[in-house]
Formats: structure tokens, C-alpha cells, sequence
């Protein structure tokens, strides 16, 4: 199948575009390199021997995607291309309405008036809010969103269900809500390259561990956890990655379905604190983090880590890959990572 790849320079996006070629699809990447940089494509082309067919552009411009969907015949998109940054969201709300929001919309007027059978969502975590329980499965309800970020991935979900329930069967799409994809590719090629200072927590340790900054910051230790930071699910972006060609999979194969909307957690289904994180990479690498505690940011919760039962149980994918594994290729991506 030929698959546009929305953001398919970025981070999750360009291992997706890596596993899709290895799965014998034909990737288009579509990007407009506002938070990502072509170097990246390098890298992909060192790992797969070519190089994909790039688009460069905006997805909010329709008259952009026109001539992308009448120049390529697209069987599915997988959809990445987002603003992602939760405090900054808080900051520019109207920028990211504007964005994630209009792009979806135009990508699906795309999909349904050229043909398009599949279509994969990037949706995260955050549409759970303050979870009542944990692990978080399916089922547990959206709460209001704690930050505008959060808010267009809500949204989001809903066009995509209201849009693929009028689609008379052609277009079938399911929302991927997943939790804090880290790590890199294994041969160190390609890895996350966050443009200024990192909003991630993974990428400030590797530059902390690499002398690039000072001291890490760790955000609250006082959160109702057994050592008072934040818990989250750390998910190996390869394995993220093996997810969105799973689900991209099973939507062409269910056809005949009558479900044309389906959502799933992508996550390990552990929790993992940032202490036990920092904790994690001193071990495995024999670097020592220096770390300050600052105060708690808004828009963050406690803990959230998924139920991942849904996935493996319909679409047969479980992540495989360790947490000590995703941190030692995050560092050595950091290491062979083109400079600014």
C-alpha cells in the first residue's frame, strides 16, 4: 500500500516510515520541517538504502494537499503532523486549534474525495485527563482536557468518528492513544531532535548527560506517588512505531466490518517514574545525571500508564522492547545526532 505520512520527518513519525517500508509499504513522507529537520531523511536513507518521496508543506494549505493526493494515489494516512508541546498549548491556544484541528479536517475532505481506505490518528493519553483508575484501559471516560493540547486531540477523535461513520464503509479510521514514546533506532541513525530547548523529558536527560546542559529539572517531587514524581508509561518509539503498521493493517482487513471507528492504548502498561527513569540510565550507561527539583508544571498529572490488553488482544501487538533498551539507543543517538 501507498501510505502518506503526515510529520513524517519527526520523531515517531520517521520510525513509522522506516517500520512501513520494512513491511513491504510504500511511505510518502509530507512534511513542513517545523519541528523536525531534513537531516532526518538521511538517516532514513541510510537505514532502508533509499530515500523516500518527500512533500514539502503545510497540511492546513488545501491547495498543497491537492496536488500531493492528485500527484500520489494515497491508500491510507497515518496522521502525525501536530503541535505537541502541553505548556505551550497553554500559551497559544488559538495557534493550536488552528493547526491540529484544520490539518485533520482538510486531510480527511482529502481522503474521502480521492479514495482513502485507511486512516490512522495520533491521539495520546492525554484524552484521559486525571484518570479514576490505573492502569487506564479503553473504556475509561475522557475527561475534560487539561490543556488546549490536550483538547484538539479530544476533538480530533470525534471528527474522526463522525467522519468514518458517513463514509458509507470506503474510509475506516481508529485513534492511537498513546502514552511517552522515548528511546530511538537501534542502529542510532534516527532518534528524536528536538529543535531549542527539549519539552521532553528524555531528550533534556541526553543532553544533560552529554554536557549540552548543565542540570536536569524535575519537574515536582511531591506528587502522591511512592517517590514523589510524576509516573508515566515509557514506550520504545520502535514499538510505537510496529503499532501504527498493525492498526494500518488491520483496517484494510476489516472491509466488511461495521465498525468504522476504533481506539486503542499503544503502551507498555507499566509505570515508570521519572526518579526510576533517571535511575535507569545511570545504570545502564555509568553516567551520573545532575538534577535540581522544580516546582510542578501546569497541565501535569500524577501518574498515567495504560491498559494495553485491547491491542494485543485484536490486533496481536505488545510492546517488546525494555525501558533500559529505549534509553540506551536514545543515547546513542544522542551521540551520533547531527548538530544544530
Amino acid at each position: 500500500m501507498k501510505i502518506l505520512v503526515t510529520g513524517g520527518a519527526g520523531f515517531i513519525g520517521s520510525h513509522t516510515v522506516v517500520e512501513l517500508a520494512q513491511a513491504g509499504h510504500t511511505p510518502i513522507i509530507l512534511d513542513n520541517f517545523s519541528n523536525s529537520r531534513p537531516s532526518i531523511l538521511d538517516g532514513i536513507k541510510d537505514i532502508l538504502g533509499y530515500r523516500p518521496t518527500l512533500h514539502t508543506g503545510d497540511c492546513t494549505n488545501p491547495v498543497f494537499l491537492t496536488s500531493v493526493f492528485e500527484r500520489e494515489h494515497i491508500d491510507g494516512i497515518i496522521h502525525f503532523a501536530a503541535l505537541k508541546a502541553v505548556g505551550e498549548s497553554l500559551e497559544q491556544p488559538l495557534r493550536y486549534y488552528r493547526n491540529n484541528i484544520g490539518s485533520l479536517v482538510d486531510l480527511l475532505d482529502m481522503a474521502l474525495h480521492h479514495g482513502v481506505r485507511a486512516f490512522v490518528f495520533s491521539s495520546s493519553a492525554t484524552v484521559y485527563g486525571t484518570p479514576d483508575m490505573l492502569p487506564i484501559p479503553e473504556t475509561a471516560p475522557r475527561k475534560p482536557a487539561t490543556s488546549p493540547y490536550g483538547n484538539t486531540k479530544q476533538i480530533g477523535e470525534d471528527i474522526l468518528r463522525d467522519t468514518t461513520a458517513m463514509a458509507n464503509g470506503i474510509l475506516r479510521s481508529s485513534a492511537l492513544r498513546y502514552f511517552n514514546p522515548i528511546g530511538a533506532h537501534p542502529s542510532g541513525l534516527i532518534g528524536e531532535l528536538p529543535l531549542g530547548t527539549p519539552n521532553n523529558l528524555v531528550p533534556y536527560l541526553m543532553q544533560t548527560a552529554a554536557g549540552k546542559r548543565t542540570t536536569l529539572t524535575v519537574f515536582g517531587n511531591d506528587y502522591p506517588t511512592p517517590d514523589g514524581t510524576g509516573i508515566r508509561d515509557f514506550i520504545h518509539v520502535v514499538d510505537l512505531a510496529q503499532a501504527h503498521i498493525s492498526t494500518l493493517e488491520s483496517l484494510f482487513a476489516a472491509q466488511e466490518s461495521p465498525e468504522t471507528f476504533t481506539v486503542y492504548n499503544v503502551g507498555t502498561g507499566k509505570g515508570t517514574s521519572v526518579k526510576e527513569l533517571i535511575g535507569t540510565f545511570e545504570r545502564v550507561t555509568g553516567i551520573t545525571i545532575p538534577y535540581t527539583v522544580g516546582s510542578r508544571r501546569p497541565g501535569d498529572i500524577a501518574a498515567c500508564y495504560a491498559d494495553p490488553q485491547k491491542i494485543k488482544k485484536e490486533l496481536k501487538w505488545e510492546a517488546k522492547l525494555s525501558l533500559a533498551q529505549a534509553l540506551e539507543d536514545a543515547w546513542r543517538w544522542q551521540q551520533n545526532s547531527p548538530k544544530p
